[in-house]
């Protein structure tokens, strides 16, 4: 007899027609402007879960108690942005229309551009949470506009003003910042702030992005753009809480663990567990 499929986020083997919450990967890096890798981020994930409790002593809820399906990797064209894009805009496309919440692993950042198309087209009055390090906010990087470095001013365009609103951030080419004052709500070097914006949003449904290198690099080392001065563990832990039990999350994003730059293993732990902290957050 065939054993059950194990090649899954911890315990997210949810049947399609039960399943609240879906969750896909997204294996790109080709826009990386650094240190490429988090094509792998993905599969480290699922691999680092298999030793993780399901169970959080933090929220004294276990992720066995509630419906969540892994539904694999997107087979994504590594050469084309713009062919990624729209794979993982028609995977979150049939979630949504299934009535479930769609939760993408990247990957790099770009990545959110397209699970976010889609759930603007399906709410299109949704603001973005976005916790990260960088601004990315820039209209052109390297003389293309689909880029990691472009990603949040890509969703602008389809938000307008107002309805993003940024933490942790602390690097930024001046044109960005400069830019950034007059459209976006940017609230500089850690996450304060949060909890009044959550209340806020309180009526309105979230996009919630969260580029894991908001975190500090002591912390979490394997990513593509480390920069000094993030948030602790911790702290990213209790705000991703914050925004996942507080918030009408309508879709959300997990990006830029790049494991080849962390062989200790401790970047793709942190990672799996914000991923099921997020999880127990949204489903219980």
């Amino acid at each position: 007899m065939l054993k059950p499929q194990i090649d899954v986020y911890m315990a997210c083997d949810t049947p399609w027609d039960q399943a609240k919450t879906v969750l896909f990967g997204a294996p790109f890096d080709s826009t990386t402007s650094n240190r490429p890798g988090t094509r792998f981020g993905p599969s480290a994930l699922r691999r680092e879960s298999y030793g993780l409790e399901t169970y959080s002593p933090y929220q004294d809820r276990d992720l066995a108690d509630c419906s969540v399906l892994d539904s694999g990797d997107l087979e994504l064209s590594l050469g084309s942005p713009q062919l990624a894009l729209e794979a993982i805009e028609e995977r979150a496309a049939e979630i949504l229309e299934g009535g479930k919440l769609p939760f993408l692993l990247g990957g790099e950042h770009l990545v959110t551009l397209g699970a976010f198309r889609a759930v603007h087209r399906r709410y299109p009055d949704v603001c973005i949470l976005h916790f990260d390090a960088h601004t990315d906010l820039r209209g052109y990087y390297l003389g293309v506009e689909l880029s990691h470095a472009c990603v949040i001013r890509r969703c602008w365009e389809l938000t307008g003003d107002g309805r993003i609103f940024q933490f942790g951030i602390r690097s930024g080419d001046r044109s960005e910042w400069l830019w950034g004052k007059d459209h976006v709500s940017t609230h500089p070097f850690d996450l304060g702030g949060l909890e009044e914006q959550v209340k806020a949003l309180a009526n309105t449904p979230v996009y919630f992005t969260v580029d894991l290198d908001v975190l500090d690099p002591s912390v979490f080392p394997g990513t593509g753009t480390p920069e000094p001065g993030g948030v602790s563990f911790d702290e990213l832990r209790r705000a991703v809480t914050l925004v996942c039990s507080h918030c009408n999350v309508v879709g959300c994003d997990v990006n830029e663990l790049s494991p080849p730059y962390d062989p200790s293993g401790v970047s793709n732990a942190v990672a799996a567990k914000i991923v099921r902290e997020m999880l127990l957050a949204l489903e219980c």
